[in-house]
């Protein structure tokens, strides 16, 4: 009977001993996953900055384009009126 009180008294110590050991791995897991998300986080919000960057600079090129693409409408204009004028001369 006392041999199988002391092997339930070193189970009992193993099992407290593993449950231990599962505290501190879950609590090494609970810190990397904060870590990954904090990650994730920034991550995502510096994305979303350079898309936001993007596009402005999109938004800007394409009011550039428009102007310029005024601008030769306007010059194609005045070329026909000037060889408009010549050829009635």
């Amino acid at each position: 009977m006392l041999y199988d009180i002391g092997r339930l008294e070193q189970r009992v110590r193993e099992l407290e001993d593993k449950l231990l050991q599962l505290r501190l791995s879950r609590r090494v897991l609970m810190l990397l996953l904060e870590k990954q998300e904090q990650e994730k986080a920034t991550f995502l919000e510096r994305l979303e900055r350079e898309n936001r960057r993007l596009m402005r600079a999109n938004h800007q090129y394409a009011q550039n384009l428009l102007q310029k693409n005024r601008q030769i409408y306007e010059l194609e204009s005045r070329l026909q009126m000037i060889s408009g004028e010549k050829s009635r001369h």
